[in-house]
């Protein structure tokens, strides 16, 4: 070896370490580890925090040190893509979304499809896997650096072009198709069928006197105008448990109105005082069959008054 191979070597080493040096002086390290621990502290709040708002404020703040840390790496296309994209579309559509609907607290946390629980621990550790390739890859392989990769490719933009649609190329395609069936897989996910048919007004009345037969709480009083009726018309009986219209539920000073071409206080032929005591015959009825159904004796009128 020639003493001009020799000083070339060494004047190649002296530029690497007067790099490294002005790199340290120029604060990289001292930003990185700032950006990581703001970084971390966020991401564990956003974890533990019990709003959702909260969490979404959280994850805007990890992306936006994510950022800057590309922005320190010398990368500033992916720099503004994070801020543009995901913190200012994406996330801000998202906590825009959450604000507007709102999340509750007391929201079923049932799995509707089942079985999924195996294949996500398989992938996480699938994705865990990949991340150590990465990271030794990164630590143990060699590197040539940003500033030489870019200037291969004539800049940061065409370096990462290069990449993504042709070394990568199907890597890329791939991760497309990955977003689509998550996007797909949240609509799934989001959208709610009910397994049993809804209950109607009739059977929470039955419900409401089974509990209270098997309870002995009180069933509760008379119903209110139009509870059980079909429209919200104030002049439609309510319906009694056992399907009757309640001459009670109507206003007298309407069912006394003579205006009017049809009334309800003729519905079975009866006056208002025999409306009332056959109102309160059915539910005695029930309530004494509560009784005999539970082993209680039955209460005479006399003990009643």
């Amino acid at each position: 070896m020639t003493a001009a191979h020799v000083l070339a070597d060494r004047a190649g080493a002296a530029q690497v370490l007067a790099g490294q040096v002005a790199d340290k002086q120029s604060g990289e390290p001292f930003f990185f580890w700032l950006l990581a621990i703001v970084s971390v502290a966020a991401a564990l709040g956003m974890i533990f925090m019990r709003k959702a708002v909260h969490s979404a404020l959280l994850l805007a703040t990890v992306m936006l040190s994510l950022a800057a840390l590309y922005a320190v790496q010398d990368a500033p296309f992916l720099a503004f893509v994070q801020v543009i994209v995901y913190t200012g579309a994406v996330l801000m559509l998202f906590l825009f979304v959450l604000m507007l609907v709102g999340v509750s607290s007391t929201d079923s946390l049932v799995e509707t499809l089942r079985g999924q629980r195996f294949w996500a621990a398989v992938c996480g550790i699938g994705f865990v896997v990949l991340l150590g390739v990465g990271f030794a890859n990164a630590a143990l392989g060699d590197s040539a650096g940003v500033k030489n990769a870019n200037a291969e490719h004539g800049g940061n933009i065409r370096g990462l072009a290069y990449l993504l649609f042709g070394k990568y190329v199907f890597a890329f395609e791939a991760t497309s198709a990955l977003l689509i069936t998550a996007a797909l897989g949240a609509m799934v996910l989001a959208h709610r069928e009910r397994t049993t048919p809804k209950p109607t007004q009739r059977d929470l009345s039955v419900e409401r006197f089974r509990r209270a037969a098997q309870t002995g709480a009180h069933p509760g009083p008379l119903p209110g105008p139009g509870t059980y009726a079909r429209h919200n018309a104030v002049d439609m009986p309510a319906l009694l448990p056992d399907g009757t219209p309640s001459e009670l539920s109507v206003n007298p000073i309407i069912a006394a109105r003579t205006d009017t071409a049809h009334r309800h206080t003729d519905l079975d032929g009866q006056t208002e005082q025999q409306a009332l005591d056959r109102d309160v015959r059915a539910v005695r009825t029930v309530t004494e069959t509560a009784d005999s159904e539970r082993g209680r004796p039955r209460e005479t009128e006399e003990d009643e008054k």
